[in-house]
């Protein structure tokens, strides 16, 4: 049997960054992957392949309906799926590719296969073929992922009812597409097969969509986003599918209500499930909580000795940039090193166009704790570089304490938010202050003038706006 210092199962970016950072560290590490493929769901069918698709579908839009109005002349503009999926499959291919040399590099030994636990020490996998082999390691990480949950009464079929999985590749483009669950991965693939062509109805039970953003930002945001085509219904129950000669109709209902949707397919997007399907947990002993996430203390220790667990598989945000930071900080426990995750301060990011990014408290989450703030805001509609690339939607917005001026939180919504807020984590990670923010010298022009411009803001002292 071989032994190893780590065995991680599970090569997703938690997966394989505890792999890479274990390794850079000195430690004897194995890799269980089930995948042919490592990058887990992120990289295979999940962030890569979306925002491929959502480049890809925003250049067609820009082409289509704005290049004329920057005096570019274009033809007939068509679309070509299977290049435009071909593509997408392209950059999964070089990425992944790039994992699997990084961890040969490392010489990191990959198993292929299926693990389950055998014992607090040990694992079984089982390859493809049906070989089994038996892994030893002091430890053990769990770093399985999550899997999309499917509504009981609507399994999915990889035909009508899809996932986001089957959502990556259509092989053409729906005529109507219904998405269940107004959350990021509906809104992505719901704005890339609208910008293709498909007439994209998005349901969402609770109020409003992105649920978790403050009410001003949905507001403009959701204006944003209709404005493109895509019709946004809250406040409605799925209740049914019906399915005849005609093809399948979506049911639900709203205040008594009763709604139809007609559909050739429906993406049902309304959240994932911890993966912890086979490994066998019970068999050892490791507990989960309600949720059936597994439970871990402050240093992703499970309660069984030598066992750890990190990403999706445990409480938090399932995402792939915080299930990286949960690899790194456990080799580094294992290691003996001071391993440090700020679970505070995971961004969040919505890569439709324009882009909705938060971290922290919102200005909605800080008045329901009773937390006195100050809110800055900038409208990107006065910044240079914003009007000058037709980003012109949107602001940026920043929370800081009343009594302090310390950064509790920041909501974006507009052209490249996803990138503007990290610069807002990076003030927040040191305790920094809505003034520290406005105080740093932002290049000109760029669309970052924005955050420094809500910065200041907040003590009304913004230059390009009157506040």
């Amino acid at each position: 049997m071989d032994t190893f210092d780590v065995l991680i199962i599970g090569a997703g970016p938690g997966g394989y960054v505890c792999a890479f950072r274990a390794a850079q560290l000195g430690l004897k590490v194995a890799l269980v992957e089930k995948r042919a493929t490592l990058g887990g769901t992120c990289l295979n069918v999940g962030c890569i392949p979306s925002k491929a698709l959502l480049y890809s579908s925003e250049q067609y839009t820009f082409t289509k309906h704005h290049a004329a109005a920057h005096g570019i002349k274009v033809g007939s503009v068509d679309v070509d799926l299977p290049t435009l999926l071909k593509r997408k499959d392209s950059v999964v291919a070089k990425l992944v590719g790039g994992v699997g040399q990084l961890a040969k590099a490392r010489k990191i030994t990959v198993l292929s296969g299926t693990a389950a636990f055998e014992s607090a020490n040990s694992v079984r996998v089982t390859a493809e073929g049906g070989t089994v082999s038996q892994v030893s390691a002091k430890n053990i990480v769990i770093a399985t992922g999550s899997a999309p949950v499917e509504l009981p009464f609507m399994k999915f079929d990889g035909q009508t009812v899809v996932s986001s999985d089957h959502a990556i590749a259509f092989s053409e483009v729906p005529k109507k597409l219904v998405v269940v669950g107004g959350g990021a991965i509906g809104l992505e693939l719901g704005s890339v097969w609208s910008r293709l062509g498909s007439d994209v109805t998005v349901v969402e039970f609770l109020p409003k969509i992105i649920a978790t953003y403050d009410d001003d930002i949905v507001r403009n945001f959701t204006r944003f986003f209709t404005k493109q085509g895509v019709k946004i219904e809250t406040g409605a129950k799925v209740t049914e599918l019906r399915r005849d000669a005609k093809g399948v109709t979506l049911l639900a209902e709203r205040e008594g209500q009763k709604l139809e949707f007609p559909a050739d397919k429906v993406l049902v997007a309304v959240g994932r499930r911890p993966y912890t399907d086979g490994l066998g947990l019970d068999k050892i002993g490791v507990q989960l909580d309600e949720r059936k996430r597994v439970k871990v203390d402050e240093h992703l220790r499970t309660n069984v000795q030598g066992i750890w667990a990190i990403g999706d598989v445990v409480a938090g945000p399932m995402l792939a940039h915080k299930a990286e930071e949960d690899g790194a900080a456990v080799a580094e426990w294992i290691a003996g090193k001071a391993g440090h995750v700020n679970w505070d301060l995971v961004p969040a990011i919505v890569y439709t166009d324009p882009e909705v990014a938060s971290v922290g408290l919102g200005e909605d989450g800080a008045k329901a704790k009773g937390i006195a703030v100050n809110i800055g805001k900038f409208q990107f509609a006065a910044n240079g570089r914003a009007l000058a690339v037709d980003g012109s939607d949107g602001y940026v917005k920043i929370i800081a304490d009343a009594k302090t001026d310390r950064i509790l939180g920041a909501q974006i919504v507009g052209r490249g938010a996803g990138e503007l807020i990290s610069e807002v984590v990076t003030h927040m990670e040191y305790g920094g202050s809505a003034e520290d923010l406005g105080r740093t010298i932002h290049a000109h022009p760029t669309l970052s003038e924005a955050v420094k411009e809500a910065g200041l803001a907040v003590s009304k002292s913004a230059i390009h706006a009157l506040s």
